[in-house]
């Protein structure tokens, strides 16, 4: 293995971070060196990192991929990166692709490998998680709690149920918020997902998680209520038919008191009952 760049010298030939972009740049070695251990498991034959930024971390992900494809939004770290591991580029190993990786159509990936922006993580996760490809991803560590929470945790919510719905979703590693250059103002964590089917049956997997969205804009009222006050978010054109339906003991429970399999049980009883649109 070469010597390692150093990724403070990599920001100043890259140059500073671009607020508007959410940049703030994983310094240290030690986490840098860690993250790709944390795929060893997975198949790391291409490797799709969204924001390289700087490209410490694409450094470290060329050494153990065959492939890695950088998705990078900032136009002048893109060019950085093409001109940083020019030698990687002209052999294949890496392909720097400009643009938004909101927008971006992904290549054939076998697993994701990130220090995602935290302004664009839901979408991301979510842009991801369906493509049933494991992943390691940077997130705020509050919004990792909430990915891995499970039912009756403070932190259990919408996030858990849709996140867990395709894969099974840990916190790995909490990064403290010195190991950034520019330093964000929370702490990190790395989540670790592991893609698998759900131990329950979803006929209509978009209908499920609007109902799970729409369950959980209620979270302090009873399921009851929820499912009443929520018609408008789940589609539900008769909300009075879907509560007449569904079991008392359940009515009367949180959101956050059900577990996925539950959901799952109870979005089948509102397409069936409540005409969904």
């Amino acid at each position: 293995m070469t010597e390692r760049r150093d990724p403070d010298a990599l920001i100043r030939r890259a140059g500073r971070g671009n607020p508007d972009f959410d940049q703030h740049f994983l310094v240290d070695d030690r986490v840098l060196d860690r993250i790709p251990t944390y795929a060893e498991s997975f198949d790391r034959s291409h490797v799709l990192e969204i924001g390289p930024g700087p490209g410490a971390l694409t450094e470290r992900l060329l050494d153990v991929a065959d492939r890695v494809t950088a998705v990078e939004r900032d136009p002048a770290l893109a060019a950085h990166l093409r001109e940083e591991f020019a030698d990687a580029v002209a052999d294949g190993t890496l392909t720097v692709v400009e643009g938004d990786a909101l927008d971006v159509e992904f290549p054939d990936y076998t697993c994701c490998i990130s220090n995602l922006p935290y302004s664009a993580s839901s979408e991301l996760a979510f842009r991801l998680l369906p493509d049933a490809k494991p992943t390691v991803l940077m997130f705020q560590r509050e919004f990792a709690e909430r990915m891995a929470a499970s039912v009756d945790d403070d932190a259990y919510g919408r996030l858990s149920v849709s996140a867990q719905h395709y894969a099974d979703v840990e916190v790995v590693e909490e990064i403290p918020k010195e190991a950034f250059d520019p330093q964000p103002r929370v702490r990190s964590a790395v989540v670790r997902t592991t893609p698998r089917d759900p131990d329950y049956e979803v006929d209509d997997e978009a209908f499920f998680l609007d109902f799970v969205k729409a369950l959980f804009t209620q979270r302090r009222k009873t399921v009851r209520n929820a499912i009443r006050n929520t018609a408008h978010i789940s589609g539900l054109d008769d909300p009075e038919a879907v509560v007449a339906a569904a079991d008392e003991d359940l009515l009367r429970k949180r959101p956050g008191n059900l577990a996925p399999a539950t959901f799952a049980e109870l979005a089948a009883l509102a397409a069936e009952h409540g005409d969904p649109a």
